[in-house]
């Protein structure tokens, strides 16, 4: 018997454990695969070279989760890219990066982008001021109406905080497209790519989609290494971050539980009273799901546990990011055409999309055939920063491209297309950096039914569900559930598919945790 049983042993799950350990509950994870982790792993993929077999950079790891849990006294380290982003296009490029780089590349290409640049850089700083505020709390939880008022007065605070002008600006990021706020402020066609690329990763729609402003929000909440806003590298690739939160659980006293898959839920008088993993009945005060919520109420709630209309709108969950994953040896280091020499553009995010009329072409590229023939590419060389990752002289590169449908239509098997996707990916990669396909010497393939086999991300989405209006703030996962208190007595949701949603965050985990926490301190007071 335990105080509470979290599914799953991914970051979420354990920064939740983490928390209800320290307050003193008797926590057991049972996680399915043979290591923490879950989609932040890192895999020696072949002899000598390791690599983020998933997830795969550092930037939205909350800074509260990694001063509780004292990651770094548990052994991560986080170091910058030298570089943010590099950007090859026809002819020419884009670098991105601290100390003024950014405003002075932009100014290379456009002059007047410069000044658009500021103005920019305000308007989205109006609109992450108000959502930061917001990744450590609950949404308000519309349909309860008398929890949901706290949080509704709080939203409604916030908001009377701002100028109209703020307001607007606010509203455009809320609905509008990433196409249209980036038209709206720039010329140069590159530097629309570099802000229009976060619109679209992760999120299969085209960066004319409304809704992709918000997306490309959710990817500037973050910080690495202390700098607000950059992007760095965990050494010894992602796996590093979980690795030092299982420590932490366990030194909180967290009972972690390898090779357990949960095959299903144990309900008693309307509640959720434990699981059953491996043949193995699990009981518990409180049942904590780190996995996508149609994983959880299509394949571990047992039928009729749950309304009908509950049911059927997690039936309908939409999940698809359109990911393909993948991760080479290399021989030698790329060079690219437009930038040739060695140098820390190696160090930075790599993004083969030169402009948002690509970025839609590969969109409905994918919408008609499957899978985009001249793909969105972002690529890392963490050995630049990390070279323990492979043998002297060699490298390892993470591609994580798109746009990849999961459902590739009748007769269609990504058992059957996942290498000739994979040559693709390659082909695109050596158009910018000739001889790049000749330094491939191994590879590690995750195309989206890989990524659901392995990971549980149903549908192959990295983001635990679609990130868009429909699927955020109060309707995630859905409306009167916002609160990680799902439609079942005793059953919270801490993984992605809770708010704030994607990404290596640590916040649904952390949110859920206090939920929890609330919840046996009511109850104890003798209600």
């Amino acid at each position: 018997m335990h105080d509470a049983i979290i599914i799953g042993a991914g970051h979420n799950g354990l920064t939740c454990a983490y928390y209800l350990a320290k307050k003193g509950l008797k926590v057991a994870i049972l996680e399915a695969a043979g290591t923490v982790g879950g989609a932040a792993v890192t895999d020696e993929f072949l002899p000598g070279f390791r690599n983020s077999a998933a997830s795969y950079t550092v930037s939205l790891l909350n800074p509260k989760v990694i001063r509780d849990l004292q990651l770094e006294r548990h052994g991560l380290k986080v170091v910058l890219r030298k570089t943010d982003n590099f950007l090859p296009g026809d002819g020419d490029y884009l670098l991105s990066g601290r100390g003024g780089l950014t405003r002075k590349e932009i100014a290379r290409h456009v002059k007047t982008d410069a000044e658009a640049y500021d103005r920019y850089v305000a308007e989205l700083e109006t609109v992450v001021r108000l959502l930061k505020k917001w990744l450590l709390r609950a949404p308000p939880n519309v349909g309860r109406k008398v929890s949901a008022l706290p949080k509704l007065l709080t939203l409604g605070k916030d908001m009377a905080g701002l100028s109209l002008a703020e307001t607007r600006i606010v509203h455009d990021f809320a609905v509008r497209s990433a196409s249209e706020i980036l038209e709206r402020h720039f010329q140069g066609e590159l530097t629309k790519a570099l802000f229009g690329f976060d619109g679209v990763v992760g999120n299969f729609a085209s960066p004319e989609t409304p809704g992709t402003a918000y997306v490309l929000l959710h990817h500037l909440f973050g910080e690495a290494a202390g700098v607000p806003g950059a992007w760095g590298h965990a050494i010894g690739g992602m796996g590093s971050i979980t690795q030092a939160m299982a420590r932490a659980c366990r030194e909180a006293g967290v009972d972690i539980v390898l090779n357990s898959p949960v095959e299903e839920l144990i309900v008693a008088d309307k509640r959720a009273v434990g699981v059953v993993a491996d043949g193995k009945a699990w009981r518990a005060d409180s049942v904590v799901a780190g996995v996508n919520p149609k994983l959880l109420f299509d394949r571990l709630v047992p039928k009729g546990a749950v309304d009908d209309d509950v049911a059927s709108r997690m039936h309908g969950w939409k999940c698809e990011s359109a990911t393909f994953r993948m991760n080479v040896a290399l021989s030698e280091l790329p060079k690219f055409t437009v930038l040739p020499k060695k140098g820390n553009h190696l160090t930075a995010g790599i993004i083969m999309a030169p402009s948002l009329g690509y970025m839609h072409r590969a969109w409905l590229d994918a919408a008609n055939t499957g899978w985009a023939r001249q793909p969105i590419i972002e690529m890392l060389i963490p050995s630049t920063l990390d070279p323990g990752l492979a043998p002297k002289g060699k490298h390892v590169a993470s591609l994580f491209c798109q746009h990849f449908r999961y459902d590739l239509g009748s007769g269609r098997s990504w058992d059957d297309e996942r290498e000739k996707a994979a040559d693709q990916i390659v082909a695109t990669v050596d158009a910018h950096a000739p001889g790049f396909a000749k330094s491939v010497i191994g590879r590690q393939i995750h195309s989206p039914l890989d990524l659901e086999r392995r990971f549980g991300l149903i549908g192959g989405d990295i983001f635990h569900g679609k990130m868009g209006l429909d699927q955020l703030f109060s309707a995630r996962p859905m409306i009167g559930a916002a609160d990680y208190r799902m439609p079942l007595k005793g059953l919270y949701l801490c993984g992605s598919g809770a708010h704030p949603g994607g990404g290596v965050t640590g916040a649904p985990g952390h949110n859920a945790a206090q939920a929890i926490l609330g919840d046996r301190r009511f109850w104890t007071r003798g209600h």
